[in-house]
């Protein structure tokens, strides 16, 4: 007991022990904050800097690539549309480029071979591509065609190098920085080894020096308690020792019965969770491979059929001009069959590409004045309406969010369907109409064509569905679903009014701007605030309404340019005192 007394207490030792672990632990936090500080320094250079360097490179190549395939396009066809992925991949390259400059600016080998590779694109374009737009141009296509020979091809293929000598740089300099990253890590890994060490045993000396009064019963109710953490939720915790200690037993054990009454039911609902994300990872799996195929299709269609199905048709109507009449009649008709055949096939393809871009390929969408859409689509019409003496109409239209080469191709699509299956002897009428239904505009197109039944109102909007031969009416089968596709994508929906008594009437929605939605409520406000009469007396009389106009009729059509409103009347047509009712007749 002297001897206890003269020695160091256990409150004394353990001061001193707490003590020495603070200070070596202090100076581990130390030494590992400075090396974390460097090893956050590497990791940003590798991801924020050489990382993006690599996706840079590779979008230089496809610049560089756009260029070539644009003059090669512009020599086989002449047309300067083929030139626009020419001027827009000098504008990424120029962009990109910039790019890069600030991003390997403590990168000396990175920046000779950027400039490497942008002398050799200069040389190419000055060398190949300007002479070859220069001489199509002037020249035509063959002269331009003959330009491009396989030294100018091999003068490409130098800057495809100088591009991987480009990659291959940066890679160089991404391996380094990350194996800085590395040694940075391996330190601070050492670093908090000896931490824990220092913690350890800092641990195993306190344990010791404890009185073994404390120490078993606690080393006890530990164990049960690693029991029960590692999977034993059924395994009942006893105490031992000091009141105090069994007492912590009797509410560890507490709540052990309640988390594992808890944890059957987590159970349960993970299981139902596991199986609900594998289904969700299946669709989305289905939905990445579907969408890949659809692009790969999208390039084959646009690049490898688009070229020989030209060459194709173009020699089976050099043959058909040359040879016409100079054979048997039946030779004729195949070299027709084969014209008409690989025309066809051109149109598909176009329909396919067009139908596919939808959503795909978007220039964001902006306010779009519908009249003046119906005043393009009236222009883009104006040939078939000639000749098939048709009327088109169309009352008041909205303004609305949207993309406006879509919309414009919605309605052109439905007005040519209009126009196509009309009734012989019958010129065909087409009006477009719009009223406010709640938050959304319901578009109508009308005509007095040959209908549809109602048992096919849906089938016409499934793509390559026809109801009709191809000979009794061209086309290819793809509108109707183009159409569809274009209203979803603007948030709407279309459908078939079989409820018409003459022709046919196809609705589409459209979402209806917020102002606009605004401005209806306080009209039909207005109109129930004017149109109700309240009796003042208590007599019991019903409240009586005036002559309110209906909501749904009255509803204002929204807003133009110019910032009037104007209101449709119920059959569709322009309602009165509005720049309404314009006509387009043709025939």
């Amino acid at each position: 007991m002297n001897s206890y007394q003269q020695g160091w207490t256990l409150r004394r030792r353990v001061v001193a022990l707490l003590t020495v672990v603070l200070v070596l632990l202090l100076g581990l936090a130390a030494a590992e904050a400075v090396v974390a500080a460097k090893n956050r320094q590497n990791i940003d250079a590798v991801l924020v800097r050489t990382g993006p360097l690599r996706v840079q490179g590779q979008e230089l190549l496809s610049a560089l690539l756009d260029q070539e395939t644009a003059v090669r396009g512009y020599a086989v066809n002449g047309d300067r549309k083929d030139l626009a992925p020419y001027e827009a991949g000098q504008q990424r390259e120029r962009a990109t480029v910039t790019a890069m400059e600030k991003l390997a600016a403590d990168y000396p080998g990175v920046l000779r071979e950027l400039r490497v590779v942008e002398e050799q694109a200069a040389r190419w374009r000055s060398g190949v591509a300007e002479p070859v737009i220069t001489t199509t141009e002037r020249s035509g296509p063959a002269a331009g065609q003959a330009l491009i020979t396989d030294q100018t091809r091999q003068q490409f293929d130098g800057i495809r190098a100088a591009v991987g000598q480009l990659q291959d740089e940066i890679l160089i300099v991404r391996q380094q920085t990350a194996d800085k990253v590395t040694r940075t890590g391996n330190v601070l890994v050492v670093l908090l080894i000896i931490a824990a060490l220092v913690v350890a045993v800092a641990g195993v000396v306190m344990v010791l020096s404890l009185d073994r009064i404390l120490i078993r019963p606690l080393a006890g109710l530990v164990g049960q308690v690693r029991e029960v953490a590692a999977g034993d939720y059924e395994h009942h915790i006893t105490g031992a020792g000091p009141p105090e200690f069994r007492r912590l037993a009797d509410d560890i054990d507490g709540m052990r019965q309640k988390i594992a009454r808890e944890l059957a039911e987590v159970r349960e609902a993970r299981e139902r969770i596991e199986w609900v994300n594998s289904q969700l990872q299946k669709q989305a799996e289905e939905l990445t491979r579907s969408n890949r195929d659809l692009e790969q299709f999208a390039y084959v269609a646009s690049h490898d059929l688009q070229e020989p199905l030209r060459k194709v048709a173009s020699f089976c109507q050099l043959l058909q001009r040359r040879y016409a009449g100079q054979l048997d009649e039946r030779a004729d008709q195949y070299i027709a069959f084969a014209v008409d055949g690989a025309q066809r096939m051109q149109r598909l393809i176009n329909d396919l590409l067009a139908f596919s871009r939808i959503g795909r390929l978007t220039t964001g969408f902006t306010e779009v004045d519908l009249n003046k859409v119906m005043g393009d689509v009236a222009g883009q019409t104006e040939a078939a309406r000639q000749y098939a003496g048709a009327e088109l109409t169309w009352g008041e239209l909205p303004v609305i969010r949207g993309e406006e080469p879509l919309l414009t191709n919605l309605l052109a699509n439905l007005v040519s369907n209009s126009i196509k299956f009309r009734r012989p002897d019958v010129p065909p009428k087409v009006h477009v109409s719009a009223r406010l239904v709640d938050d959304e505009w319901e578009i109508t197109c009308q005509d007095n064509g040959i209908g549809i039944e109602p048992e096919f109102a849906d089938k016409i909007f499934m793509i390559f569905q026809r109801l009709h031969a191809k000979d009794a009416y061209p086309g290819t089968g793809i509108g109707l679903a183009i159409v569809k596709k274009i209203a979803e994508y603007h948030g709407g929906r279309v459908w078939v009014d079989t409820g018409t008594e003459e022709g046919t009437a196809i609705r589409f929605t459209l979402p209806a701007l917020p102002e606009d939605v605004e401005a209806a409520k306080a009209v039909t406000a207005a109109d129930a605030a004017d149109g109700t009469a309240v009796d003042a007396e208590s007599t019991g009389d019903e409240t009586v309404t005036g002559d309110g106009a209906d909501a749904a009729g009255d509803a204002p059509v929204g807003r133009q340019p110019g910032g009037s409103e104007r209101e449709d009347a119920p059959d569709g047509t322009a309602g009165h005192g509005t720049t309404g009712g314009m006509r387009e007749t043709v025939g």
